[in-house]
């Protein structure tokens, strides 16, 4: 009985984890992101949870897909100033608006809730602080 529950505990946590980033750490790999372009500003996507890591949509900015919301994962896209739309979609779409500044950073935390069928992973526009210190422990998935 007790190797049958290692074992079911060692299943679990292979599920868990195939669905979490695999990507360098951003301590790894910060000193590679280059500058934020001139005449655009930047936004970084994290997801920090582990929770329903299965579930991983596609991140569409502005309807252009650009990258998916892995667990414990972070990506980055440099955009136009002005404003945007971000959206994620499971069973329903969930869609943040927010307006982007000439070389202004911004930080998108991508959070799961409860859904009918599927999680819904949802954008939620956080603090510059907050983001600095969410990425930090997240590993890099790129952009599409």
């Amino acid at each position: 009985m007790k190797k049958t529950l290692l074992f079911l505990a060692f299943l679990t946590s292979l599920v868990l984890l195939q669905g979490c980033a695999t990507g360098p750490g951003y301590a790894q790999m910060a000193n590679t992101i280059p500058p934020v372009p001139a005449d655009k500003g930047r936004i970084y996507l994290y997801r920090p949870s582990i929770m329903g890591a299965a579930i991983q949509p596609a991140v569409r900015l502005d309807g252009v897909e650009v990258g998916t919301a892995k667990s414990k994962g972070f990506f980055y896209v440099d955009a136009a100033p002005g404003s945007h739309m971000l959206e994620t979609t499971t069973e329903v779409s969930r869609r943040l608006t927010f307006t982007l500044d000439k070389g202004q950073t911004r930080y998108v935390k991508l959070s799961i809730s409860m859904g009918f069928a599927v999680g819904h992973v949802y954008p939620e526009l956080v603090e510059d602080a907050v983001g600095i210190k969410d990425v930090a422990d997240c590993k890099y998935t790129g952009a599409k």
